[in-house]
């Protein structure tokens, strides 16, 4: 029982730290140039502020909204687990820690597809974009919250 909760300690940690990653970095979306753009600048030689239509504004302040939410419940959930793991009785199960890294999971969702929706075709002038590693970083962590929320859900304190 120790080993599963310390894996899922680790995964729970490497799902922070890369939502971190994905948020901070501006490689969402890579041209064969060299361009790279994300939530929040793009990038050549040097960075500048992302210029996003008028009435996509609202959709990429809502993708950087939902991918910051995500960051703070991740960060909430693994608080949590800690917290339950030292008050909880034995044979109690992680309900509050599943719950929040549901919402986490929810919130990966939402600013993920909103991106994907808004703004991976944008940007026409740029010759064969591609999806960067920050985006898919934001997808494994969208798979990698739901297991570990259900594991939460399911798992008892033995």
């Amino acid at each position: 029982m120790l080993v599963l909760l310390a894996g899922i300690f680790v995964v729970h940690i490497a799902t922070v730290i890369m939502l971190f990653v994905s948020t901070i970095s501006n490689v969402w979306m890579v041209s064969s140039n060299g361009t790279s753009w994300g939530l929040w600048l793009q990038c050549n030689q040097n960075c500048s502020q992302l210029v996003v239509e008028s009435g996509d504004e609202g959709s990429l302040k809502a993708a950087q909204a939902f991918m910051i939410l995500s960051i703070i419940f991740s960060v909430i959930a693994l608080v949590m687990f800690i917290v339950q793991l030292f008050t909880l009785e034995k044979g109690k199960r992680f309900y509050i820690t599943g719950a929040v890294m549901l919402v986490c999971w929810l919130c990966i969702l939402i600013g993920a597809s909103i991106y994907t929706a808004q703004f991976t075709s944008e940007m026409p002038e740029l010759p064969k974009p591609h999806h960067g590693y920050c985006f898919i970083l934001a997808w494994i962590c969208f798979c990698f919250s739901f297991v570990i929320g259900i594991l939460y859900l399911v798992l008892r304190k033995k």
